[in-house]
């Protein structure tokens, strides 16, 4: 099928059927395959829907006849394939949960469109078992990092552990503590963005800020100032995708290297920064055990560490 990638899964090919004339891509595949609207505009926004040779957006409206092509995502019971993930750390282990320091270049869990490493996958190869809570390529995930965020993020390894976990990041008493470097000076030097986040209205692939979007809210301080940049420490209430990516580019501060959300290439390239300098530093909870607090703590990788060297010596 071409120009499709995708994790190992489902291909299907078949003639749309008259019933589905006019429907758009995402509610036609919900209809056909018995996914979530959510999971079928996942498989669309990774390029996996074609229709009569062309890639289609999950907004497109079908034609009754016209040849379907999708690749779906493996179907549930089937376990995530181990595959070692280079320069994953443990942070904490125990009974109920387990806590990575996620390199730069791994997805939390598989997904449409992914054939990357994975946090989920890289346990598996080391002898971890975890909860078999949750749809199953992303079992034990209680939240997630974007592929190029470093740092630290947990996975639950008991059904207890999964319960309590999601509960407590849907009731928001999770502490989660990020580091961003951005460009320019944020002004106030200290304050919170409260700003809906949903899909851009233009470009599926990225998230913007848009009336009537979900509400995000980001709480930030700057740390340390360079003439050309920002070191911000950041808590999150909310926890969208993207959602400190998209609220310092709406504040015409996005994060050094991230291109996606408008950064400067050349001041990247002078940082020798090669994605965006973003990293969860810090990840505070309630252990589902007991009720004590955890707090874990995960320190720069050599890139972004590097950079701050460049910035702190022209200073």
């Amino acid at each position: 099928m071409g120009g499709m990638t995708s994790v190992p899964g489902m291909h299907r090919a078949l003639p749309v059927p008259d019933g589905l004339e006019g429907q758009r891509v995402d509610q036609a595949l919900s209809r056909l395959f018995g996914l979530s609207r959510t999971a079928a505009a996942d498989v669309a926004d990774a390029g996996n829907v074609v229709v009569d040779g062309r890639v289609r957006g999950k907004g497109d409206r079908l034609i009754g006849g016209s040849w379907l092509e999708v690749e779906l995502p493996p179907p549930p019971g089937e376990p995530v394939a181990p595959r070692p993930v280079e320069g994953m750390g443990i942070l904490h282990d125990d009974d109920d949960l387990v806590v990575v320091d996620k390199p730069v270049g791994v997805a939390a869990h598989p997904s449409p469109g992914w054939d990357g490493p994975t946090v989920i996958g890289g346990l598996a190869a080391a002898g971890y078992r975890i909860s078999t809570s949750g749809a199953a390529e992303r079992q034990g995930v209680v939240h997630r990092l974007d592929a190029a965020t470093t740092g630290v993020m947990v996975v639950a390894k008991s059904e207890r552990a999964y319960t309590a976990l999601k509960a407590a990041f849907k009731e928001r008493t999770v502490e989660k503590g990020y580091h961003a470097l951005v460009q320019g000076h944020p002004d106030p030097s200290r304050g919170t963005i409260d700003a809906p986040i949903d899909r851009h209205p233009k470009h599926d692939w990225r998230f913007a800020v848009v009336s009537g979007g979900r509400p995000s809210v980001t709480h930030y301080e700057v740390t340390e100032a360079f003439p050309a940049a920002s070191l911000v420490d950041i808590r999150l209430e909310t926890g969208r995708t993207h959602q400190i990516r998209v609220h310092f580019s709406a504040l015409r501060h996005p994060c050094v290297g991230d291109m996606t959300y408008g950064a400067d290439p050349t001041l990247a390239a002078r940082l020798g920064v090669e994605r965006q300098w973003l990293h969860a530093v810090r990840l505070g909870f309630p252990h589902p055990a007991d009720g004590r607090w955890v707090d874990l703590t995960s320190d720069y990788p050599p890139d972004l560490a590097g950079a701050l060297a460049v910035l702190r010596a022209e200073t």
